[in-house]
């Protein structure tokens, strides 16, 4: 069966919702169809005009991105300006456009990906956006299905509890039920009231993975009408935010730990506000532009930020509070995700679809320190 547009989208929303997206950004497939037949995956940072020449040069069908090509509404679609002309490439050579930007970010893919990166240990959100819903799942089935109902559901993402899944509690108990004037019931005849051993099957559900959850419940219950319950919870889910506070292995000077970002993210810069000598442990990053969370890296007593995107003023502003901070850039910070997005995709495509290429757009940073 041809992969579909539909279908990549479905396997990135599932990691990464768009309702975690922030309210002033564009996530989502921006241009193309769901339909469309997918042969050729291009992944890029930026739809730049270059990297839509690539995508158009390569044969591209979908052209992933991390920062949405349009954020605000287009009034006109013209050659006259950069940003129409690479609307009308992409559908001229119908390529279509997707964009996982602030919802990649707060469920913590760049993150901590870029925590990792810098070797952080001991990680914790820097800010919190929102907990997850969670709701307790609750089936009914007979007793001869209860194993088959519990796999299927478990195996897809109920059932979860910190480190440990397949959590469940089964209670046994009697059934009834009557079938009416149309039913193909499954046990028992039309008309005649029916009393079943079934098993009664609770367990705990992301809201995220709920879909999937009762999807599989459905194709794994033997009965026509399948009885099930969904509660919201008072429980708290895995907190989702932007940024993350870590700690290095051992203490360093800034100066030494400037030069393992540079290294460790493949940037031939870094701009640093702070004493080189300056020893430093707890570490506050926030890919992309982050000035807007060094507030918070105060409140948790960072020794300092690692962000892109400051001004002057802002940067003799934190000094003067008591926080370096070391710019590493825009770019620099957030390049990385290309990689890790191109591994997901592949792991989850290519054993199924042997045809499919995915690639890497060959962007470079926009600046060039000298």
């Amino acid at each position: 069966m041809p992969l579909k547009t539909k279908k990549i989208i479905d396997f990135i929303e599932e990691l990464t919702p768009p309702k975690y997206a922030y309210e002033w950004d564009n996530v989502g497939l921006l241009i193309g169809e769901k339909d469309q037949e997918v042969k050729k995956i291009m992944v890029a940072l930026d739809a730049t005009e270059n990297v839509v020449d690539e995508a158009v040069k390569n044969k591209v069908d979908l052209l992933i991105t991390h920062h949405p090509m349009v954020f605000k509404g287009v009034k006109r679609i013209t050659t006259d300006d950069f940003l129409g002309r690479k609307i009308l490439k992409l559908i001229r050579h119908n390529i279509s456009l997707y964009a996982a930007h602030t919802n990649l970010d707060a469920v913590g893919s760049l993150s901590d990906l870029l925590s990792k990166k810098l070797k952080l240990q001991n990680i914790e959100l820097l800010d919190t956006k929102e907990t997850e819903k969670l709701y307790k799942l609750v089936v009914f089935t007979p007793i001869t299905h209860g194993d088959n109902v519990r796999e299927a559901i478990c195996n897809v993402g109920a059932g979860h509890i910190g480190n440990y899944s397949h959590c469940t509690y089964n209670i046994q108990g009697e059934g009834t039920f009557k079938p009416l004037e149309g039913t193909n019931p499954y046990i028992g005849e039309q008309g005649q009231l029916e009393k079943v051993e079934e098993i009664r099957i609770e367990t705990i559900v992301k809201e995220k993975d709920m879909p999937k959850v009762i999807k599989s419940l459905l194709e794994a219950h033997p009965y026509e009408e399948v009885a099930y319950d969904i509660y919201p919870l008072e429980n708290r889910g895995e907190a989702i935010g932007i940024g993350r506070l870590g700690s290095l292995p051992t203490n360093m000077t800034i100066e030494e730990f400037g030069r393992l970002i540079k290294k460790q993210l493949g940037i031939g810069s870094v701009r640093i506000y702070g004493d080189l000598n300056q020893s430093i442990e707890k570490v506050a990053v926030c890919p992309g532009k982050g000035a807007s969370y060094i507030k918070n890296a105060m409140r948790k007593n960072a020794d300092i930020i690692v962000t892109g995107d400051i001004d002057y003023h802002t940067a003799i502003d934190t000094l003067q509070e008591g926080l370096p901070l070391i710019d590493a850039g825009h770019f620099g910070t957030e390049h990385i995700i290309v990689d890790f997005l191109i591994d997901l995709l592949r792991d989850a495509f290519l054993n199924d679809n042997k045809d499919l290429e995915i690639i890497r757009s060959q962007e470079k940073n926009p600046y060039i320190t000298i």
